[in-house]
């Protein structure tokens, strides 16, 4: 089993075509074809089902591919570490992070770790954390920040706690606000026409949770947005969302839940079973300073972690941060 016979392979298995995976790793399609097909006989199965025209992966080739991504990450994670020799002038990190994460906390984050860090090569993914999970475990991602909602359970995974955030209820300044009170119940949002996100989304899960925990099932203006466009529905006057503080700002009519309200988990996440790379130790260490500093946090959130918390990550310490010029 070659390294760039898994690399055809994956790139068979993303493009669903021969041709296309070719023409993406800018080889001939016939040694794309030949590589697959050696691959298969070293294995001993078909990886492919190959039915009039149409490319879709066997079981076995279903059972192959996340190994073969955590392969070829784990291959370029030892380069990259071999690369950077002793010194953070350069390096890569992938981070990944829900879109009310990217949207709130992560833009002053890393204008500060690009600020004291400026040859690190920076990769955001914004997807939901059961995604980012996935990805992280294939090799996919080096740290995600995901939230506490219906995980996948992936044993090789560590999570760190990193703050709580209160989820609010928006809508807009030119109508009149959802409730005569300063707080709403979970119940109030019965019979009231919600902007809700694409199925998938955590903030989805939790919005219709609660509403089936109190007996009733929620009732949708629209569904099917991602963050932005939930926003901007809201702002247009076409229903309420549930969403977290960090993103509620000043544009938005903002109603708290009374106690005990909504709220979740912001974690940390990363591979348990292997060394980071400095720059990622690095961007972990401003992740986790920032979070740890009194008064960095917006309102409506409580953080999780002290100066006192350990370091992550097995036999490892994350590098000293270098003062601001």
């Amino acid at each position: 089993m070659q390294l760039h016979q898994l690399a055809y392979f994956v790139a068979v298995a993303d493009t669903r075509h021969f041709t296309h995976a070719a023409e993406l790793l800018r080889v001939a399609q016939p040694s794309v074809s030949q590589q697959v097909r050696a691959l298969e006989r070293d294995v001993g199965a078909e990886l492919f089902h190959r039915i009039r025209g149409n490319l879709s992966l066997s079981e076995a080739g279903e059972t192959l591919l996340p190994i073969a991504r955590r392969i070829l990450a784990d291959t370029d994670a030892a380069y990259q570490a071999v690369r950077e020799l002793d010194e953070l002038g350069r390096g890569r990190v992938r981070l990944g992070a829900t879109p009310s994460l990217c949207t709130g906390l992560l833009p002053t984050v890393l204008a500060g770790f690009r600020e004291a860090r400026p040859g690190i090569e920076l990769t955001l993914r914004e997807s939901g954390s059961r995604d980012l999970q996935t990805d992280v475990a294939e090799g996919l991602l080096d740290l995600a920040l995901i939230v506490d909602s219906r995980r996948r359970d992936h044993g090789r995974l560590a999570t760190q706690p990193l703050f709580v955030e209160e989820l609010v209820v928006i809508s807009a300044k030119h109508r009149p606000a959802p409730v005569r009170r300063a707080r709403m119940k979970i119940r109030d949002l019965e019979d009231r026409p919600l902007v809700m996100f694409r199925r998938g989304y955590d903030l989805r899960d939790a919005t219709v949770d609660a509403c089936r925990a109190e007996g009733f099932e929620p009732s949708f203006a629209i569904e099917g947005g991602e963050m932005d466009a939930v926003l901007e529905c809201v702002e247009a006057g076409m229903g309420l969302a549930v969403v977290p503080s960090t993103v509620a700002k000043d544009r938005f009519r903002v109603t708290r839940f009374e106690a005990p309200g909504l709220d979740r988990v912001v974690r940390l996440t990363y591979r348990e079973e292997i060394t980071p790379s400095k720059a990622t130790l690095a961007l972990h260490q401003a992740i986790t300073d920032h979070v740890s500093t009194t008064g960095s946090l917006p309102r409506g959130t409580r953080p999780l972690l002290s100066r006192a918390t350990p370091a992550p990550f097995r036999d490892a310490a994350p590098p000293t941060t270098p003062p601001r010029r």
